[in-house]
């Protein structure tokens, strides 16, 4: 019985790999190393974060990153360490609200180190993360698919330098998308989600699929806020209800979840916004700074029963 013979330059039969196999497959497991790498980083990070809040809002312009940046804002007020991740990509505004346009991160690509801003009294601080930040000018387009918005938002979790947090705060886009899909599947011990509507019925419309998207990604809801429920007229003081009424109040009580407050659409938060300076930290006494207390107040009652 004879034995087969081997292939020229296949000693034993054995295939031979190429240069361009080698380096393909070099190239594939160093990404697999940097990808081990960057989860073990967001696992590293997330156990010296104690409660992680996530701000959803179901259509644009009801205020979620004012509410964002003013949650944020207003903790930081009472001492507490704070983070705020500014993960609406393409259109990021947290910078402007904060005074933070022509801001800097140090560090390098795998140790970010976070913009910090001290607040002006209180003793806390917010380390501020956003993607304008790496941007050439605050004009520039970013044009991103789905996998690169997936690898980013990694990237932010695991290799910006968060440090030891009290609360942090993560701003999304718009609907129910990558981002969200994404934070939900990363953050999954999250506290939960603090969903912003104005009264009017299609953003309540809107705000429901996000309800119901955080429900299905087993993030707890901590509530609604009703964004510019009413307007006081400061030369009659009649009460104007401009974009509807009680539509927030109404669907948390349909849907069970509580209203953690009822904010006025009040001219002295857009010029906050525009100046740089969160309205919690300029306006006294107004009834606008007294509705953002109590949904602090609400959320702070819900870490609380954790």
């Amino acid at each position: 019985m004879s034995l087969p013979t081997a292939p020229a330059g296949r000693p034993g039969g054995l295939p031979v790999q190429t240069p361009q196999q080698a380096a393909a497959q070099s190239l594939q497991q160093d990404r697999m190393a940097q990808q081990f790498r960057l989860r073990m980083s967001i696992a590293e990070n997330l156990k010296r974060i104690k409660h992680t809040v996530i701000v959803m809002s179901g259509k644009g312009g009801v205020g979620k990153s004012t509410v964002s940046v003013n949650i944020a804002a207003a903790f930081a007020s009472k001492g507490w360490k704070v983070g705020l991740l500014d993960l609406d990509l393409t259109n990021p505004n947290v910078p402007q609200m904060l005074g933070l346009n022509l801001a800097k991160p140090g560090g390098h690509s795998e140790d970010i180190k976070p913009v910090v801003v001290e607040a002006p009294s209180g003793g806390g601080s917010m380390k501020v993360m956003s993607t304008e930040f790496f941007l050439t000018t605050k004009n520039d387009a970013i044009i991103w698919r789905g996998p690169i918005k997936m690898n980013v938002i990694n990237q932010l979790l695991g290799n910006v330098d968060w440090g030891e947090l009290d609360l942090l705060v993560v701003d999304l886009p718009p609907g129910t998308g990558d981002e969200p899909l994404t934070i939900a599947q990363l953050l999954r011990d999250a506290d939960g989600v603090v969903l912003v509507t104005t009264p009017q019925q299609v953003a309540v419309m809107d705000v429901t699929k996000s309800l119901q998207f955080a429900r299905s990604m087993d993030l707890a809801p901590l509530g609604i806020v009703e964004n510019m429920a009413s307007f006081v007229c400061p030369n009659c003081t009649h009460v104007h209800h401009i974009f509807g009424r009680d539509g927030g109040r109404e669907l948390a009580q349909k849907a069970d979840v509580p209203l953690l407050g009822s904010i006025p659409l009040e001219p002295a938060v857009q010029q906050a916004g525009d100046a740089g300076v969160p309205f919690v930290w300029r306006a006294e006494g107004s009834l606008t700074r007294q509705a953002f207390e109590e949904v602090i107040g609400n959320l702070e009652r819900a870490f609380a029963k954790e």
